[in-house]
């Protein structure tokens, strides 16, 4: 999945767009009521599309056997991540996605597909990449960690092999004519965070310093000041394998994406005091189409579907998405905020459920 994939997704479909989200396992037994559950899914479209009189029964049942033959692209037994989204529309497009993060199970009707879960996936794994700096006097590494996989980088002068003292610094002394015992640890830090200025050049992300304590304020004392730095793992890991580093990174990430949601926090209350702020479907929902969108905050697990007034304006009613029927209703208003403020060119986060219960489950900080 990428931005321009994304973006495609996100576009108006004629009536009916149909999407099909459903949690999934990865492994036995848990995976073996997947297909059961997934076809229990493709009947309840069939029967919503053939209640519905803007839909004809020869597209109702042809959108049908096109979402049967999608899913038959996948064998969930093998191949299931966390989630599965299907997307189906009249003039016979569809598309299959697996995502690495649980979705709830639902079936949307509308005149787009639900993407929010494809764009939580695809924020979630922007946010997960970090690099980690193994810092060490014999070799550092930087180590490309992506969601739960890690791998080494090599290039852009990684791995950095420390230079022999005499190589390098000749008879250079300390003041006062004592040698600099200092110099060639400070030589192999400035080396190494030289190389990761153009790492992140190229690929900017959150980074993980691993590293004695000497390293480590060697590093804070050479690092450029925009180097982002997530955390830190104190002692020395030369030899580690990735299998390793993978589990002593996963808690400082963890508290790293803590930290970040409680700051999203301090951004809503901030844009509060400066009355650019919006919170609660009905006034986000205006802000937003009204292009005011600057940063959308959303908790997870908010659905919310919405009935189209006599005034061209939408009001969110309670009910399971889904439930409601009828030409003026929105399966997933939530879904319709998402995808207004992308396009408008804010940035979304979603944060956990219960998070914003202040905010209304959904705030907004505006452009003006």
């Amino acid at each position: 999945m990428d931005a321009a994939t994304l973006s495609e997704l996100r576009k108006p479909r004629a009536y009916p767009a149909v999407s099909v989200l459903m949690p999934t396992s990865r492994r036995p037994p848990e995976n073996q009521q997947d297909p059961i559950r997934l076809r229990n899914l493709l009947t309840e479209v069939r029967r919503r599309l053939h209640e519905d009189t803007r839909v004809t029964d020869d597209i109702a049942e042809r959108m049908y056997r096109t979402l049967e033959e999608a899913s038959q692209q996948l064998d969930l037994r093998r191949e299931a991540e966390d989630g599965l989204v299907l997307f189906a529309g009249p003039d016979g497009e569809h598309h299959v996605f697996t995502i690495d993060q649980s979705v709830d199970e639902r079936v949307i009707v509308d005149t787009s597909f639900a993407t929010r879960d494809l764009v939580a996936a695809y924020t979630r794994s922007r946010s997960s990449k970090y690099w980690l700096l193994v810092l060490t006097e014999q070799c550092t590494r930087l180590m490309d960690v992506q969601g739960e996989e890690i791998t080494e980088h090599a290039g852009a002068g990684f791995p950095v092999r420390p230079l022999r003292l005499d190589e390098k610094f000749g008879n250079r002394s300390a003041p006062g004519g004592s040698p600099n015992k200092d110099e060639p640890q400070r030589q192999l830090v400035r080396k190494a965070v030289s190389a990761l200025d153009k790492v992140l050049a190229h690929d900017r992300r959150p980074v993980i310093v691993a590293a004695v304590t000497r390293h480590q304020a060697l590093f804070d004392e050479y690092a450029a000041p925009q180097t982002t730095v997530a955390g830190r793992i104190d002692g020395s890991y030369d030899e580690a394998p990735p299998a390793v580093l993978a589990d002593l990174a996963r808690p400082v990430r963890a508290a790293y994406e803590d930290l970040r949601e409680v700051a999203v926090l301090t951004e809503l209350e901030a844009a509060r005091g400066l009355d650019r702020y919006a919170a609660g479907l009905p006034d986000v929902m205006r802000m937003v189409e009204e292009g005011r969108g600057e940063h959308l905050v959303v908790e997870r697990g908010y659905y919310a579907s919405a009935v189209k007034t006599d005034g061209g304006e939408f009001v969110p009613v309670d009910g399971r998405p889904g439930a409601l029927r009828g030409a003026d209703v929105v399966d997933d208003a939530v879904d319709n905020v998402i995808e207004s403020a992308l396009e408008y060119g804010g940035e979304v986060t979603f944060v956990s459920d219960g998070f914003l219960v202040d905010h209304g489950r959904i705030a907004l900080v505006l452009r003006f």
